[in-house]
């Protein structure tokens, strides 16, 4: 079974740091591409970023240059360095197994854990 369980959320000031964890079981985790999205209440879930086994990741526009998503295969921990934060980055963030770009993510794709509150607030 699948488990995936997201850690270091929390309320910031804009223009601060997170460092967002996943902690992944149960798939090979060196072998496949792992998704952050983030969702708010009332909206859709937006795709953040992905990042491949071989290392490379893609960002949404809006988070390019400001966060860096990176992978420890050896313990099997998928990271999301969020720097700058603003205001609008404030949601729920979810690591998902497969590598998937694009908004409005059904959770019946993947698998999702359990997320991770983020709040940027002055």
């Amino acid at each position: 079974e699948v488990q995936l369980v997201e850690s270091g959320g929390g309320t910031v000031q804009p223009g601060g740091s997170l460092r967002l964890s996943c902690a992944a079981s149960g798939l090979d985790f060196s072998r496949v591409a792992m998704t952050w999205v983030r969702q708010v209440p009332g909206k859709g879930p937006e795709w953040v970023s992905v990042n491949h086994a071989a290392g490379h990741s893609y960002y949404r526009p809006s988070v390019e240059g400001r966060f860096t998503a990176s992978r420890d295969s050896v313990n099997n921990i998928l990271t999301l360095q969020m720097n700058n934060l603003k205001i609008e980055d404030t949601g729920r963030y979810f690591c998902v197994r497969g590598g998937h770009i694009g908004d409005n993510l059904s959770k019946s794709t993947g698998a999702w854990g359990q997320g991770t509150q983020v709040t940027v607030s002055a």
